[in-house]
């Protein structure tokens, strides 16, 4: 169908006509140059294409198409006429801000992208003036109250079942009803934390309810990270418009909380995530960090005596609150699905002791039943004696005979759901079935009745949007929150999350490819500048508010510290072997056993390559395979080069993301993706040599640099940081250390190339010559890769340092690491000129003292490693740590 033309408004000058094809850059300016500096809200009506047919056009004013909305006009008169003639920079700004801040949402369909997907989040914002946000305020705040009081019972009285207000089968005969929870009450017998409503903006001006969830709602991390980036694009219509904050909802949450927690106001919260796989644990993070709560999962915690409490280095500390973003049959593998890891043994023994607090009680997961809309009228009469404010959209259960045979005629004008979300069932909209594919619909529907709801179609109302050349309006969904500050009593967030369907398509849905705009909420009244700063606790209860680690934090941070620690020395040992196996001088024989050996000890090639000495192109070649192959390829289950050392120091740090700046995160997934496309275009290339292995590895060791900056000087020194560099100087011990002993085995140090190659492999190189000019003799080397305890990469200094973090962690944590300190050889009794002396060993001399020295040396930092282990991630010596309840 052919699009009508956009109504224009009244600009001063009509756009001009081209004669021949225009850049987009070149329309954009010609598009600017017309621009009235009296009349910005007259440009943006000439230069948007109205909202199709049947659909509200939030834009417009629905009086008159020709003019804009009065909202709208309020914000483009601040933009005004220069803000306007710079929306595709601020489009470009705001994007750059999101990728910065590391903001992704994983779509489980996207291979490709998995966790690297960017959030989409649009340029304008959806805009609700104070009169409609009443109406939608009023009716969230009813729906809340009727939820809970629904949940309260459905797990005690049950007077709904017995009324038949509500069919059984869609209460207990739903998977998600949790039959643990019967007569369970929780504090304040408040059900429900937070509770999302989806909301469309009908033709008619009215508000619909679309959907509830009360599980694990997402949305208001984003929704928070939406409004502090689009209120930076318009700061100016921003605060001229009066628009609602946020803080204060947030701060009442947490207070609620905290005064029904066992604990109340000394109440330790965290927030329960599946991890970083999840699509939404960007937010999950997010929220933790502005909240100020531990993040966790689920097997960090653990349940003692119906008690919950959390694993942390230095032992079990009590939770006494909890805000899940896991669905419900997750949380407890003991009563509910026992093939889950992402739950607690035990959680809900404790919960019905009365010492949790569980935001939100489980077993709400019947509510989110799209069937359930189509009973909540007469529910709500009951249950509160009131009509519904937000009317919900037409629904019929199938399960019914009378709404089956009501609703089939009708489901070319419906949407067809599931009844029971998570059964595997799909969404179809009738209007984009054929008439074969509707009577297939019909057929599955009368076999399977109680498992499909029909719900009458709605055209959402379109918003804004700004691709970057004109205003385009897509349709539009909004999400609102409301939020516990305390017993059965709730407030409403004033905003949301605005989810955006794909131009041209009929649902707006994230996980479909959709995006998401800001919503502005408007008063007219003052505006509500609350923060989260405000009414700081005295010193000494912030003493007391230090972050705890978890024991799962503390090893993530110990591998993230060794992983980054072995990416650096197999970069450093890569480029050292390219270099000299492409040079223009021979390599001694024994330098290149040395290279052979080390390579392998350290998986940069497979054992079973022949060494350099015997064939030393093919080990090149087999070198620089395996850097980072290809998924697919023969060698990406067998290499565990440099590539490898990459995914898995990504890996770590994605468990660890809210404990690591944007900027650190940004650095490791640049490395990891860029070293991968460098690898990926070497491959394609036949002709890919030496000089580009050793670019793409240049580029790597200045991107490692970085992340090591980012680890040694922008991290908090607290013990998750302590285990971090503990962790990487085990590493640096066990790889400096073996190499060492290595060239001593194979005696690569009595020729100059083999002498410079060990020293440029202890990152030292600059440091010799300045200190010893032109010496290459064993003391000179001994003394600074061994006995120098200013050098960092001394086996002296690494030794000096990991006792230094054990005995403060010994301090901090338990005091078991001062013992592990002690199992580390002792710098202090080493003498150089033993270290350095030749003994005779049958036929043949050798430096044997120091090799005892590395080989003790490399010994003991594995077993260090094992001990660490053993005593601050699996608590194998703690009896204590077997599950009861």
């Amino acid at each position: 169908m052919q699009r009508p033309e956009p109504p224009r408004g009244p600009p001063k000058k009509e756009p001009r006509a081209y004669s021949r094809a225009v850049t987009p850059e070149e329309s954009r300016d010609n598009l600017f140059d017309e621009l009235s500096p009296e009349s910005p809200g007259d440009w943006a009506l000439s230069w948007s294409v109205p909202a199709d047919a049947g659909h509200r056009d939030e834009l417009r004013d629905s009086g008159d198409p020709r003019a804009l909305a009065p909202r709208w006009g309020r914000f483009f008169d601040h933009v005004g006429t220069d803000g306007l003639a710079d929306l595709n920079r601020r489009a470009e700004n705001l994007q750059r801000q999101i990728r910065d801040n590391g903001v992704t949402y994983n779509v489980y369909a996207d291979a490709a992208s998995g966790l690297q997907r960017p959030w989409a989040l649009d340029l304008f914002p959806m805009i609700v003036d104070p009169r409609e946000w009443a109406q939608i305020e009023a009716g969230v705040l009813q729906r809340a109250r009727l939820l809970n009081g629904m949940m309260a019972d459905l797990y005690g009285p049950q007077e709904l079942l017995r009324r038949a207000l509500l069919p059984t089968a869609l209460a207990q005969g739903h998977p998600g009803y949790l039959r643990a929870m019967k007569g369970v009450t929780p504090p304040g017998n408040t059900w429900l934390h937070i509770a999302a409503f989806d909301l469309a903006h009908g033709p008619d001006g009215r508000w619909w309810v679309v959907g509830q969830r009360t599980q694990a709602p997402s949305g208001l991390g984003y929704l928070l990270e939406n409004r502090i980036a689009i209120a930076r694009q318009f700061p100016k219509a921003f605060a001229g418009m009066k628009v609602q904050r946020l803080a204060a909802s947030y701060r009442a949450l947490m207070d609620g909380i905290k005064a029904l927690s066992p604990e109340g106001e000394d109440a330790r919260i965290a927030l329960l995530t599946p991890g970083p796989y999840n699509e939404t644990y960007f937010e999950h993070a997010y929220l933790a960090r502005y909240l100020g709560l531990t993040l966790v999962e689920g097997n960090d915690l653990t349940v003692r005596d119906q008690r919950l409490y959390l694993k942390t280095l230095k032992g079990l500390e009590p939770v006494h609150a909890l805000i899940k973003r896991v669905d419900d049959q997750w949380l407890d593998p003991l009563e509910l699905r026992p093939d889950s890891g992402l739950g607690v043994p035990g959680l809900l023994q404790v919960l019905r002791a009365g010492n949790l607090l569980l935001a939100n009680a489980p077993g709400s997961a019947p509510l989110e039943s799209s069937a359930l809309l189509g009973f909540l009228p007469a529910i709500s009469r009951h249950l509160l004696g009131e009509e519904l404010e937000l009317p919900s959209l037409a629904t019929w259960w199938c399960g019914e005979d009378a709404a089956l045979r009501e609703v089939l005629p009708l489901l070319k004008g419906g949407v067809i759901k599931p009844t029971y979300p998570g059964s595997g069932l799909e969404t179809a909209i009738g209007q984009s079935l054929n008439a074969r594919e509707l009577d297939e619909w019909s057929g599955r529907m009368v076999r399977h009745p109680d498992d499909y709801t029909v719900q009458s179609w709605l055209p959402l109302s379109q918003t804004p949007t700004w691709t970057g050349e004109r205003l385009l309006p897509r349709s539009a969904m909004l999400r609102v929150f409301a939020l516990a500050d305390g017993p059965q009593s709730w407030r409403v967030l004033p905003g949301g999350l605005v989810r955006l369907a794909p131009r041209g398509q009929l649902m707006a849905s994230m996980q479909r490819g959709g995006s998401s705009a800001d919503c502005w909420v408007m008063t007219d009244g003052e505006v509500d500048t609350t923060s989260l700063l405000q009414s700081q606790p005295s010193t000494l209860a912030l003493a007391h508010q230090k972050r705890p680690v978890t024991s799962r934090a503390a090893e993530n941070l110990f591998w993230l510290g060794r992983y980054t620690e072995r990416a650096e020395n197999a970069v450093r040992l890569a480029r050292i072997v390219l270099d000299h196996l492409g040079g223009e001088e021979p390599s001694s024989r024994a330098l290149l056993a040395w290279l052979s050996a080390t390579a392998r000890e350290n998986a940069l090639v497979l054992d079973d390559v022949p060494g350099a000495e015997q064939a030393a192109r093919v080990f090149a070649r087999s070198l620089m395979a395996g850097l980072s192959p290809a998924p697919g390829s023969p060698l990406a289950g067998q290499s565990c080069s440099v590539g490898h050392n990459l995914r898995a120091l990504k890996s770590a740090a994605a468990q660890v993301r809210d404990r690591l700046s944007p900027e650190h995160w940004n650095l490791i997934e640049h490395a990891e993706a860029s070293f991968a496309q460098d690898c990926a275009a070497m491959a394609a290339d036949a002709e890919y040599g030496t000089a580009e292995a050793l670019a793409a590895l240049a580029a790597l060791s200045e991107r490692l640099a970085a992340i090591t900056g980012a680890q040694t000087d922008r991290m908090v020194r607290d013990n998750g940081w302590r285990l971090l560099s503990v962790g990487r100087h085990i590493e640096r011990l066990i790889t400096l250390s073996r190499a060492l002993s290595l060239g001593l085995e194979h005696r690569c140090m009595d020729d100059p190339t083999g002498f410079e190659a060990v020293v440029a492999l202890f990152d030292s190189t600059i440091t010799f010559h300045a200190q010893y000019q032109q010496r290459r003799d064993m003391v000179a080397l001994i003394d600074l890769l061994v006995m120098d305890r200013d050098n960092p990469r001394s086996i002296a200094w690494v030794v000096q340092t990991l006792r230094s973090r054990l005995a403060k962690l010994s301090q901090s944590a338990t005091p078991q690491d001062a013992v592990l300190a002690q199992g580390l050889p002792d710098p202090d009794v080493w003498v150089l000129t033993e270290l350095s002396s030749w003994q005779r060993e049958g036929q043949t001399m050798r430096y044997s003292t120091l090799a005892e020295l590395l080989d003790g040396c490399e010994t003991a930092a594995a077993e260090l490693s094992d001990e660490i282990t053993r005593l601050h991630f699996s608590h194998a010596d703690r009896k204590t740590r077997s599950v009861g309840v």
